[in-house]
């Protein structure tokens, strides 16, 4: 991904190790697969290609499997944190947290075979934190959107294990 002074220019796309260079999530909680375009500190569009192997499945529901909508929410939360760690923000020592989810609405199932597209525009932000509305398409069909906030916060320091 290029960086340019331009914050309207449109970016990416990214591909798995692009996404796992700017988020901490790993599997089976890094719910995206790529990102096919980003115009800086304003919109992302990722995809999240979901398949019968993703763990939740196991259990939500054994006989008609749909995936849990919180799943879908951090989905978009993790398209929007890296929109917004894309751009430096220090994310060797910090982290973007949930703070909140405001007029969530479910309006189908999202089930294995399906391939989410999900978009996410800024709403606002500034350096400690921010809202971003969240959209997550099926075939061009609506099947969730809400409005995410999050937090910027300092990374905990990890430290070395004793050694011997």
């Amino acid at each position: 991904m290029e960086t340019t002074e331009n914050s309207t220019e449109t970016l990416g796309p990214l591909d798995i190790n692009q996404i796992m260079a700017i988020l901490p999530h790993r599997s089976p909680f890094l719910l995206i697969d790529r990102v096919v375009e980003m115009v800086r500190e304003k919109r992302i569009v990722a995809i999240k290609n979901v398949t019968m192997n993703e763990d939740f499945f196991v259990g939500h529901f054994p006989d008609y499997p749909i995936m849990p909508g919180v799943l879908v929410i951090e989905a978009m939360a993790q398209a929007g944190g890296v929109l917004l760690m894309s751009e430096g923000n220090n994310r060797a020592t910090k982290l973007m947290l949930f703070t909140g989810i405001d007029s969530a609405k479910f309006r189908r199932a999202v089930t294995p075979g399906d391939q989410l597209r999900l978009e996410v525009d800024v709403i606002k932000w500034s350096h400690r934190g921010g809202q971003m509305q969240g959209k997550a398409y099926i075939d061009g069909k609506l099947a969730c959107e809400c409005i995410i906030s999050c937090q910027l916060v300092p990374r905990p320091v990890v430290k070395p294990g004793p050694q011997g």
